[in-house]
């Protein structure tokens, strides 16, 4: 093999390894770890669960940056640019920067088939090992039991909310599917649950294994008005909270979690409560019910599942009145198309449904068809693109300035909006 010489080369090289997305074992991530000699100094806090993950880890990072901490974060997946994944002191590294750690798990794996995502996962953790980091968070991609996070044992995990996705992989209920995350939890170590209804599969399991359980309701809990919140922990309190900069009617649920991780930690990562408020004022994700302003205003969420798509559908309620709002759809064709339209047909007037430049992306004349489908026999405006820049210009040609533009779907969906900066929207009849 030529050795490649560029980040691109190398993610190229890691789809030609394994022709499998996930395998069922982590016996050859381990094995590859161990020649590494791959071990983190600092404290890991591990997030898995199917929605908030990101969210939760980026109120993590916000608020250990504000407490002063050099922090390390694997967040997936991408939107535009694979180095997003990989985040020291807040900001993404160079894609230089990763190749001598690609090298390092060619090298080290002596033959050992790896998915891409184990060969990504293997190179992120040990770029983020090399780094001199006070902690580590990791964000585990697909269920918790097999996903090659879960080869790093975790001083704290986070298991946010849990909810049907990824069915063909982790099961077809919430039992099952909260049993295969639970499995990032630890022996002694806290294991704290942000879901306030989580399956009963995670508290057996973190009770079999013996891990610190923290339960939203019991351990920790949040209220709030309009104007602010407060949380309570076992020992510690904070009053009159401003609401994080993330947007949405969840994110308490999610920010309650991550003040729960600095409890649990404090005696290793102490954070004050100035840390708490500038971290949760400051904290930023793209993509995650976000409000770009303009003429019309455009709304960008990478919701791809029934309960993030119900969030969804919540937030934009709650947003005020929009005389028409244009829904930019593009999705993967194992999800349950139709019943994602059917949690938002109330709200959306016109559908521009798009391709995907990705081999498990749903057609945009299959996500026509669940339009029909989810909207129940009304009719409305359905327009098929070919991808999401014709889609979003399309919308933004047949929108008055007092619209509104929804993006949603999936994280391609999101990304190919995103691939060339942030954009302000300037509809018809303007200037």
């Amino acid at each position: 093999m030529t050795t490649p010489t560029t980040l691109a080369d190398w993610l190229a090289h890691c789809e030609r390894l394994h022709p499998k997305t996930i395998d069922m074992t982590l016996d050859r991530v381990r094995a590859v770890r161990e020649r590494l000699g791959l071990r983190f100094g600092a404290p890991v806090i591990t997030v898995a669960g199917t929605n908030g993950k990101g969210s939760s880890c980026a109120m993590l990072e916000s608020i250990a940056l504000a407490a002063g901490y050099r922090v390390g974060l694997y967040l997936k997946p991408h939107l535009v640019h694979f180095e997003e994944r990989c985040r020291i002191g807040g900001r993404p590294v160079d894609a230089q920067a990763l190749l001598p750690h690609f090298e390092a798990v060619e090298a080290a794996r002596e033959g050992t088939p790896l998915t891409y995502f184990e060969f990504t996962t293997l190179a992120i953790a040990r770029a983020l090992a090399a780094a001199p980091l006070d902690v580590a968070i990791l964000e585990v991609g697909l269920g918790g039991r097999l996903d090659a996070v879960n080869a790093f044992d975790t001083d704290c995990a986070l298991i946010t909310s849990i909810d049907i996705d990824h069915v063909e992989y982790l099961g077809p209920d919430r039992e099952r599917i909260g049993r295969e995350k639970a499995h990032v939890m630890r022996p002694g170590r806290p294991a704290i649950v942000s879901d306030p209804l989580p399956p009963t599969s995670v508290i057996d399991h973190a009770q079999a294994v013996g891990a610190d359980l923290w339960l939203a309701g019991r351990d920790f809990a949040h209220a709030g008005d309009r104007q602010q919140w407060s949380w309570r922990g076992r020992a510690l309190r904070y009053n009159g909270l401003a609401y994080p900069a993330l947007r949405g009617a969840n994110q308490l649920l999610n920010a309650a979690g991550v003040l729960a991780v600095f409890e649990a930690l404090r005696q290793r990562l102490p954070v004050n409560a100035q840390a708490v408020r500038q971290g949760l004022a400051t904290v930023e994700l793209p993509g995650r019910f976000q409000i770009v302003p303009g003429q019309p205003v455009l709304v960008l969420d990478v919701a791809h599942n029934p309960q993030s798509v119900a969030t969804l559908a919540v937030n934009l309620d709650q947003m005020g009145f929009y005389p028409r709002t244009h829904a930019v759809f593009g999705a993967m064709r194992d999800k349950d198309l139709a019943g994602l339209v059917a949690r938002l047909a109330p709200l959306v007037d016109v559908w521009h449904v798009t391709d995907l430049a990705t081999p498990r992306a749903a057609p945009a004349a299959l996500l026509a068809q669940a339009v029909r489908e989810g909207c129940g026999g009304r009719e409305v405006p359905i327009h098929a693109h070919g991808d999401v820049t014709q889609a979003l210009a399309a919308a933004v040609a047949g929108a008055d300035p007092a619209d509104r533009i929804l993006v949603f779907g999936s994280f391609y969906t999101v990304g190919g909006v995103l691939k060339n900066g942030l954009p302000r929207l300037g509809g018809k009849h303007l200037g």
